[in-house]
C-alpha cells in the first residue's frame, strides 16, 4: 500500500486544490456584497437575480462550458479582445478554469450566505444603526460574526464542490499536467486506459477528503447549534 501511494503523481490534486482555494477566496468576496444587498432588498428583480444566481444548480455542466468556450475563444470577439488587448485566454488555462469554477460554483457560495443574511435577528441591525454604525461597519462587526456557521458552510462547500468539478473543467482546461490537469481528470483518464489499481487510489482519496469537508461543516454547525441551546 505503502508503495502504492509513493507512486502516486499529486500534481493533479495539487492543481484541484488551488483551483479550489482561489476560486472559494474570489467567490467569498464577490458574493458577499450581492448576497447582503439581496438579503435587505425588496425589489421585485430580486427573484430573477436569485434565479441567475442558482442557474448553475440545474443546468448542465457541458452546456455552461460550451458557451464559456463560444464567448472566450480565440475565433469569438471578445476572446480575440481580451488576448490582443490584455494577453488574456480563458481556454485551456488555469485562469479560464477559474473563471468557470467561479461561475459553476456561485450557487454553492452564494446561497449558504443569503440564508445566513436572512435570518439574521432584524433587531441586531436596528441597534447597530441607532447607535451610530454605518451600513458597511454593520456588515463587518456585527452581522457577519453573527452568521459564522453559514459562513462556515458556503466556505467549505464550495471548495469542496470545486475540487470534484469535472464536465465544465474538462471542456474548458483540457487536460495539461501541471496546468488544467485537476484530480477528476486524471480519474477518468485511469477510467479510459482501464487503469482501475491507479483510478481506486485517486478515487479513495477524493472520498476521503470529501467526507471530511462534510465532517468538519456538520461537526461545527452542531457545535454552535449546541452552544446556543
Amino acid at each position: 500500500m505503502i508503495e502504492l501511494f509513493s507512486s502516486i503523481n499529486f500534481t493533479p490534486f495539487y492543481v484541484s486544490f488551488k483551483l479550489a482555494f482561489i476560486t472559494t477566496i474570489v467567490l467569498f468576496f464577490a458574493v458577499m456584497p450581492l448576497a447582503w444587498c439581496l438579503s435587505q432588498s425588496k425589489s421585485h428583480l430580486k427573484p430573477f437575480v436569485e434565479t441567475l444566481a442558482a442557474l448553475p444548480l440545474v443546468l448542465p455542466p457541458t452546456v455552461m462550458g460550451f458557451y464559456i468556450l463560444f464567448a472566450f475563444s480565440k475565433n469569438s470577439p471578445l476572446g480575440a479582445f481580451l488576448e490582443q488587448t490584455f494577453g488574456i485566454s480563458f481556454v485551456f488555462t488555469f485562469s479560464g478554469l477559474v473563471f468557470a469554477s467561479c461561475i459553476y460554483s456561485l450557487p454553492f457560495m452564494f446561497q449558504p450566505l443569503l440564508s445566513g443574511f436572512e435570518s439574521l435577528n432584524k433587531n441586531l441591525l436596528e441597534a447597530s444603526y441607532l447607535s451610530g454604525k454605518s451600513k458597511f461597519a454593520t456588515l463587518f462587526l456585527i452581522v457577519l460574526p453573527n452568521i459564522k456557521p453559514s459562513i462556515l458552510t458556503a466556505l467549505v462547500i464550495t471548495f469542496a464542490h470545486t475540487v470534484g468539478e469535472f464536465g465544465i473543467v474538462l471542456m474548458i482546461g483540457g487536460s495539461i499536467d501541471g496546468e488544467t490537469k485537476v484530480a477528476s481528470i486524471a480519474i477518468y483518464e485511469f477510467a479510459e486506459l482501464l487503469d482501475f489499481k491507479s483510478a481506486h487510489v485517486y478515487s479513495l482519496i477524493m472520498l476521503a477528503m470529501s467526507f471530511l469537508v462534510l465532517f468538519v461543516v456538520y461537526f461545527f454547525n452542531q457545535k454552535a447549534k449546541n452552544a446556543r441551546s
